[in-house]
């Protein structure tokens, strides 16, 4: 722009002026400069929100091994003063159930322990008695607490026995619980698929899995096992064809010597703590067990293993 006057002596006065054209919102530079502030928004935005969630998922996956393992090594105590609390707190919690599960171990093995001494002297004492109906029923009281004594012991050694968690093949595994089972003269078959690689406490879970096995095979007449791995687990089905178990019981079945009458109860030889045994070691292991009446007749257990990285 051009501005020119005159001044009152005749002189002219001119101007000259640039007019400076705003920036497009296209323009290169402004494209850049956006871009720029972008890509600093991403990743301070990423950084910020790792730093912020790092401790949830150090909690969550604690949290996730203590279900599992309850003997755990201890969180580290560091990083900002909230979280040292916060992790401070959860490693004497961890503490407190350790020791919780320690004491009632050992009471239930001193207590199992200590009856074998009483009911000892009781069956002398019962022997020396004059033979009869009256004996004969004593004796056999005294027989069904022994293998009550003898299951709360071994009930209680298992759990507290630490075992290192190993790599195996499961269905290894089953087929030797089955063979185990036909040569004690029960029907149990495993329908073999492929090899299943499993992480787990080898001697628990083969425990747990033969309880079911053969409490199938010998209270449902045959013991039909199969396997595989779904998404992130391996699931175990074990079919039988006996009475299966009222509705109303499915759950109580999984208390300590509970026992439902018709073929699965104490006087055909189960004392009760097969099921209780084998769903603790499922659960230690993160996994779950549940039982369901099939339509055609039977009980089918269904047990879920959790696995990282299955197949």
């Amino acid at each position: 722009m051009q501005v020119s006057f005159q001044l009152e002596g005749g002189t002219w006065v001119n101007f000259d002026m640039a007019m400076v054209r705003a920036a497009t919102l296209w323009s290169p530079h402004a494209v850049l400069s956006t871009l720029v502030m972008m890509v600093a928004v991403l990743v301070f935005g990423t950084w910020a929100t790792g730093w912020v969630g790092l401790p949830l998922a150090t909690f969550a996956t604690a949290a996730d091994r203590l279900g599992r393992d309850v003997n755990a090594p201890r969180l580290p105590e560091d990083g900002p003063r909230e979280v040292r609390r916060a992790v401070a707190a959860f490693n004497e919690m961890q503490g407190r159930i350790r020791r919780f599960v320690e004491d009632r171990t050992q009471m239930l093995a001193a207590i199992s322990h200590d009856l074998r001494s009483p009911i000892t002297r009781l069956r002398l004492r019962t022997e020396l008695l004059p033979e009869g109906e009256g004996r004969d029923k004593m004796l056999r009281d005294l027989d069904e607490m022994e293998a009550m004594v003898a299951s709360s012991l071994d009930f209680a050694r298992g759990e507290a026995v630490d075992e290192i968690t190993e790599t195996i093949d499961l269905a290894a595994t089953l087929e030797a619980i089955c063979d185990n089972a036909a040569d004690m003269g029960l029907a149990a078959e495993f329908e073999w698929e492929r090899r299943l690689v499993c992480a787990c406490r080898p001697a628990a879970i083969k425990r747990a899995l033969a309880n079911l096995v053969e409490n199938a095979a010998r209270y449902g007449q045959q013991a039909k096992v199969r396997a595989h791995a779904n998404d992130q687990a391996i699931e175990v089905v074990i079919e039988d064809s006996g009475p299966g178990i009222p509705e109303a019981e499915l759950d109580k079945v999984f208390g300590p010597f509970y026992r439902v009458e018709g073929s699965r109860n104490r006087k055909t030889g189960g004392i009760g703590l097969g099921l209780t045994v084998a769903r603790g070691i499922i659960r230690a292991h993160g996994g779950d067990i549940l039982l369901q009446n099939r339509p055609e007749g039977g009980l089918r257990v269904t047990v879920t293993l959790p696995q990282e990285g299955t197949p």
